[in-house]
């Protein structure tokens, strides 16, 4: 299976310059360094112990970034290398300018040859992988140079487990490769228990955890100055039409609620032009978080058009809507939002975080909207201990955060000489 995979992979590397070149003609990939993807090393390697993190994107980028915090604190460390697949990703890594020790560089396709060709350079000590990131010659080859490997978050589907059961032997020699594998939940546990993982541990997921580095907190300050006097709900990682749906539902709420600002956070920006007329034909007015020129006061939708900066509009936000779920998606992961003591708003479609959302109902964070109106509803009544029951559940998944970070952060210590 192996031998096939690399014929596989080998023509996908062959058709990849095309790929690449239509992916940068659509701002996709960065017109540069998309030749990292192709095996290309620019970054000078420091002498000394190096940490290999890989994350597929945004959100499991940022879920390491905590760990990561602590990690540089450990003089042994000389150098920790996050690597990443997509272009958003990167741009969210550049605003982490306080990570002194850290880099980044993108993941070449996963050929043989490219995967040995890393190894021999970057050298790490430890390699270790993020959520549901599997890449099979990697992962081959870094038990061939002896490089302890572990999977960190580790977060696995049925529908991933159905995809990995038809080819159940080779799924077996892969999940036996990793020294450690910390899960995020029962369910995915129970998935690497059927593919013979060696040794798992569920410590719970790491997405509760937070950084609490400065400049995040004087972002939010500013923020907080800016929306002075207003009165805030969010609208997070929205897909095609649900921005819609949310114009709609401040246009009705602002009959009722003065003052009033929605902040709408897309889960793809580059739709940014599209949703800007979309709900301009709501008359309504958009102002766009990168831009400066607009009135504040006669601000309708505030719509934020980079990425990696959700935090701080969760923490000024008393309700958020979480997108992906009034559509057949899957839903988006609620932890983020749930983290900063927002209450949730959610649609139908949540099979992807079906657990996490089973705990937050449970704590009375997170309630099923069925459609546009359910959600005006959900919105418009009022709890005057809101910001009160805000500040009690930061604090309760706080301390949940700190465990789960503590616990993985300890483990990982475990494998540094």
């Amino acid at each position: 299976m192996l031998y096939l995979y690399r014929i596989i992979i080998n023509f996908v590397f062959l058709l990849s310059p095309i790929v690449l070149v239509a992916r940068i003609f659509n701002k996709k990939e960065h017109k540069y360094r998309f030749k990292e993807k192709l095996g290309s090393i620019v970054i000078k390697r420091k002498p000394g112990k190096l940490i290999w993190f890989h994350a597929s994107s945004v959100g499991e980028l940022l879920s390491i970034i905590p760990l990561i915090e602590k990690l540089e604190k450990i003089q042994q460390i000389k150098t920790i290398l996050v690597t990443t697949n997509t272009l958003s990703s990167s741009r969210v890594f550049k605003k982490k300018k306080y990570l002194n020790k850290t880099i980044h560089q993108f993941l070449p396709i996963d050929t043989n040859n490219l995967s040995l060709k890393f190894l021999n350079y970057w050298k790490p000590s430890i390699a270790i992988f993020v959520e549901s990131e599997i890449w099979p010659n990697f992962i081959f080859n870094i038990k061939k140079f002896n490089i302890p490997l572990l999977l960190i978050n580790g977060r696995f589907t049925q529908k991933t487990f159905k995809s990995w059961k038809k080819i159940p032997l080779f799924a077996e020699k892969i999940f036996k490769k990793f020294d450690l594998c910390l899960v995020q939940n029962k369910e995915s546990k129970k998935f690497l228990k059927y593919f013979k993982a060696k040794k798992i541990k569920e410590h719970g997921n790491l997405k509760f955890s937070k950084s609490n580095h400065k400049a995040y907190k004087t972002n939010k300050k500013e923020l907080s100055n800016l929306f002075g006097g207003k009165k805030i709900w969010c609208a997070s990682s929205t897909h095609d039409n649900e921005e819609i749906i949310c114009a709609e539902v401040h246009n009705k709420l602002k009959v009722k609620i003065k003052n009033l600002v929605t902040i709408i956070i897309p889960r793809h920006i580059n739709r940014i032009d599209t949703i800007i007329n979309q709900i301009k034909l709501k008359n309504l007015n958009v102002a766009i978080h990168s831009k400066k020129n607009f009135n504040y006061k006669k601000t309708d939708i505030y719509l934020v058009d980079t990425y990696g900066e959700v935090e701080k509009f969760y923490d000024i936000s008393e309700f958020v809507f979480l997108g992906g779920s009034l559509i057949n998606h899957g839903g988006q992961n609620p932890i983020e939002p749930s983290r900063y003591g927002c209450k949730i708003f959610h649609g139908p479609h949540i099979q992807n975080f079906r657990e996490v959302y089973s705990f937050l109902h449970k704590l009375k964070i997170s309630k099923k909207i069925k459609n546009g109106a359910d959600l005006y509803k959900s919105i418009l009544q009022k709890n005057d201990n809101l910001l009160r029951k805000k500040f009690i559940l930061n604090n309760k998944l706080d301390i949940i955060g700190k465990k789960i970070l503590s616990e993985t952060f300890l483990e990982i210590k475990s494998f540094i000489n």
